[in-house]
């Protein structure tokens, strides 16, 4: 028996592959599906299942081309609909992959089509469960993404009973594989860990307690946050299907001139760099955004540009595919080409240069004192604004800088001080801003983890607020 997570640290999304026998299924696999396949052929063993555990909301499934592509059945739990050919399995259905049976437990909540998939060893003993966003290290799925007509409340009850009957009654030493770790969206804070034990979550995950189902559904739909703006469009793919990523390849990995690449700006293309913020605040083309490799690349991509605009991309050079497989696994796959010799080639052209000025905290602070149009812009969540916050700063979101009526918040005559936690959404709202006219601009190097321990700077907690 081979059961293996395969774990994307900036989607923080885990796929499975489980093997016996020369026979093998994959769990949840990433749009980009050839590690499947790899992998497949270097064990010697032949796909015979594709198992989805629900629509997922925050990246695009591999489901179809790993179907295409290995022949394998796309096999989905009760209640699905689904605009391709998929088997839509019965609660308790047993499908056999070697030596191993995989046992369908419909367990609705998250969604309504959510299923987990319970693996029995060779000895034909529960081994693990793969629970999709049903149930995570330290959490559940959230209840209010994608659930048709029903309310968050009542999805929140369905999954009271998938859990109390379902989840709750397996052996404590099952593993627990869950689609999602720490970073995700899916759940409100999920721990950690990538894997756990049924009985470890019986003592440490809060929904797990002994409770009322009507202190359940409290408890689970309360301080849920504004889910990113791509997740229903990326749950809308999984269901209604997409474009093959070879075609998407072939499009996006077209090398442009700096002469092409200047007519698709003119044409109304969008310039994305994707290089490290650091090297971005040195220098760029006018008007491009910045959502750099090096963090949470492909969830920011999803939050903040618009599905049908063309993109052209300004990369490290290398990363040109990187840069494009990152993007099509959040469903925007309408990139038309890259910068050949990225920045190099444009600044041997002679073409402009735009560049964001870098400051230090501590010139931060000193400058607070003696500048009345300086403003402290704070990039970071809300909720990590109210833990502690510079005294006076705006908090500026970073997925509501592409709304304009909220960047009209921002006074373009003031000194702008834009800051995050550690400094690459920083460099990303810089950029928007940027794009959206505003110049008078510094990015707070090192963000508020640095900034808090300057002694002069004025920090705000909660104990301070109440005083």
């Amino acid at each position: 028996m081979f059961v293996q997570q395969l774990y994307t640290g900036c989607l923080s999304e885990a796929a499975y592959f489980i093997a016996s026998e020369g026979e093998a299924a994959v769990i949840d696999p990433l749009r980009d599906v050839d590690a499947y396949i790899k992998m497949a052929e270097e064990k010697g063993v032949k796909i015979k299942y594709i198992f989805e555990t629900h629509f997922h909301a925050d990246f695009v499934s591999g489901h179809l081309e790993l179907s295409k592509k290995t022949g394998a059945p796309i096999i989905y739990g009760p209640n699905t609909e689904a605009g391709f050919k998929v088997h839509v399995a019965t609660d308790g259905e047993v499908f056999e992959i070697g030596k191993l049976k995989m046992h369908v437990m419909h367990t609705p909540g998250h969604t309504l089509e959510s299923t987990c998939y319970l693996l029995d060893d060779e000895q034909g003993a529960p081994y693990c469960v793969f629970t999709g966003d049903t149930l995570f290290v330290g959490d559940v799925g959230r209840p209010d993404l994608f659930s048709g007509n029903l309310s968050k409340e009542e999805l929140a009850g369905f999954m009271y009973e998938s859990l109390q009957n379902k989840i709750k009654t397996l052996p404590d030493n099952v593993i627990v594989y869950p689609a999602h770790g720490p970073g995700s969206s899916c759940g409100k804070n999920l721990g950690p860990q990538t894997f756990s034990t049924i009985g470890e979550q019986k003592q440490g995950n809060y929904a797990l307690q002994d409770m009322s189902k009507d202190d359940f559904i409290k408890v689970v739909t309360e301080g849920l946050s504004k889910p990113p703006a791509h997740f229903p469009i990326n749950a809308r793919i999984n269901k209604e299907g997409y474009r093959e990523m070879d075609e998407v390849m072939d499009v996006a990995m077209r090398a442009l001139s700096v002469a092409d690449f200047k007519n698709k700006i003119s044409e109304g293309a969008w310039v994305l760099d994707t290089r490290a913020a650091t090297v971005f605040t040195e220098g760029f083309v006018p008007g491009a955004i910045s959502i750099g490799l090096d963090g949470r690349f492909a969830e920011w991509a999803g939050s903040l540009l618009p599905f049908d605009q063309t993109l052209i991309l300004v990369t490290e050079p290398g990363k040109e595919q990187e840069s494009v497989v990152r993007l099509a696994r959040v469903g925007i796959d309408k990139v038309e080409g890259y910068l050949d010799g990225g920045m190099d080639a444009w600044k041997a052209a002679n073409e402009p240069l735009d560049m964001i000025i870098d400051v230090e905290p501590d010139e931060l602070a000193m400058d607070i004192p003696h500048d009345s149009r300086l403003e402290v812009i704070d990039v970071r969540k809300p909720t990590e604004f109210d833990t502690a916050h510079v005294k006076g700063a705006h908090n500026a979101p970073l997925d509501t800088l592409m709304d304009p009526l909220n960047v009209a918040m921002i006074d373009s005559d003031n000194n702008l001080y834009i800051h995050c936690a550690g400094g690459y959404r920083s460099v990303i709202a810089a950029s928007l801003l940027k794009r959206q006219g505003y110049h008078n601009l510094r990015n707070v190097l090192g963000g508020f983890s640095k900034m808090k321990d300057v002694k002069k700077m004025p920090i705000v907690t909660p104990a301070q607020q109440k005083v």
